[in-house]
């Protein structure tokens, strides 16, 4: 199986220009690129497709070069977007870019002897290029008529509301320029891009072909979206980040755990790296027995432990267990903060738990597990209460301070599933 028999099969493969061509091409070592523009000082999950992709051609033997869009990430690329970008401050950019490329980094073999990666950033070959010898030696080779043809361009025109200004207008020829100067310099043959960065792939196509006379191919894989139609990578707290300051890893963890149910084997070959093999007996798995949640669980595991490391995903997968029975120990302050956020909240004055404390059946009552004391009462004789998941069965039992979790909660539960966490107040 060649890297093209591979995408194709992971679902992978939106487009490409030559498709034989590139078949035949690709059953040899090729140098290729994908552009990651730095618009935030962190990736997001919509980005993963191209980085893996990347990913995927070195792991099968050919040349990555990642970009970092000094230049192109000044300007904005308007390419399925419906209002101009907010222009980012030198100083942001500065800043994004340094983030953004650590974040590269991390998914892309640079210290192989046989294929290593590159990382460049495209203001290194523009910012000395001035705006005349642009216009010059660069736009001379474009067509107003094919630009405003292309959908990135066409879609914002026809907004006569929005419009699209000169500076994102001008994009497309940034990142031609890209193409251009990396086939010259890097003998790059392939860009490889989400499906609305064709229009941009097939301008840098044109302007090497004019101006080296050199055969270069572009491929587009799919823009992700949800079986119900939602925006991928989208949750009610916004964007999922690849930064765990942005988006700690629990949050991460659980985005790919709460994968709907017809979009998991689909998650699976897009954004792992398990095989064919294993992906097929997730899929009988998933058919068979949906409860179990093993396919949504190897997800998990798998995307997490490619962005955040193994360590980082076993607390991860250990916070998550926690709301499900699981024991507490080990588990850091931080994450129980995320489980926190999970569960309903309710405060007690921390006086109450000073010396005796105050009664396990008065506690539940303040919490809203139980309406009465004398349910209370009958939840606890009947096994069916926990303190921090331990279960709890005399109903004089008292609760203090040395009960606190990091010395300010307490994790209830009452059966399986009804989670209060209670914070102690000064």
């Amino acid at each position: 199986m060649n890297v093209l028999d591979e995408f194709r099969w992971r679902g992978l493969l939106a487009d490409c220009t030559d498709a034989a061509e590139l078949d035949k091409l690709s059953g040899k070592p090729i140098t290729l690129y994908a552009g990651f523009d730095p618009t935030a000082d962190s990736l997001h999950v919509g980005n993963l497709v191209p980085l893996l992709g990347l990913r995927r051609f070195q792991l099968m033997g050919h040349h990555p070069i990642a970009v970092a869009g000094g230049a192109t990430g000044s300007i904005g690329d308007p390419s399925g977007k419906s209002a101009e970008r907010q222009l980012l401050t030198g100083e942001t950019l500065s800043a994004n870019i340094a983030s953004v490329k650590q974040q590269l980094a991390r998914f892309l073999d640079f210290s192989t002897t046989t294929n290593p990666a590159r990382l460049v950033d495209n203001a290194s070959w523009t910012s000395g290029v001035s705006f005349l010898e642009f216009l010059r030696d660069i736009g001379k080779h474009f067509s107003v008529n094919q630009m405003v043809a292309k959908e990135s361009v066409r879609a914002r025109m026809e907004d006569r509301e929005v419009g699209i200004s000169y500076t994102e207008f001008s994009y497309m020829l940034l990142q031609a320029f890209d193409f251009y100067v990396l086939r010259r310099d890097l003998n790059c043959e392939l860009q490889i891009g989400g499906s609305d960065q064709w229009g941009n792939i097939t301008a840098g196509i044109d302007l090497c072909r004019k101006k080296l006379s050199a055969p270069v191919y572009g491929m587009t894989m799919p823009l992700i979206t949800n079986a119900d139609g939602s925006k991928f990578g989208k949750t009610e707290k916004g964007a999922v980040w690849l930064d765990s300051k942005r988006t700690s890893t629990y949050r991460f963890y659980q985005f790919w755990i709460r994968t709907d149910d017809r979009d998991v084997i689909r998650y699976l070959k897009y954004f792992t790296f398990l095989t064919r093999d294993r992906i097929a007996e997730l899929e009988q798995l998933h058919a068979s027995k949906p409860e179990a949640r093993e396919a949504h669980k190897a997800l998990a595991k798998a995307v997490t432990d490619l962005v955040h490391g193994e360590s980082a995903t076993a607390e991860a997968m250990r916070a998550s267990e926690i709301l499900f029975g699981g024991g507490l120990d080990g588990i850091s302050e931080s994450t129980f903060g995320e489980i926190a956020g999970e569960a309903p909240s309710k405060d007690i004055e921390r006086t109450k738990l000073d010396g005796t404390g105050m009664l396990l059946v008065d506690l539940i009552v303040h919490s809203g597990l139980c309406p009465s004391k004398g349910q209370a009462r009958k939840d606890i004789e009947g096994g069916g209460i926990y303190i921090n998941n331990v279960r709890e069965s005399s109903a004089t039992r008292a609760v203090c301070a040395k009960d606190l979790l990091f010395g300010n909660h307490l994790l209830l539960r009452k059966g399986k599933r009804n989670y209060v966490v209670v914070t102690a107040r000064s």
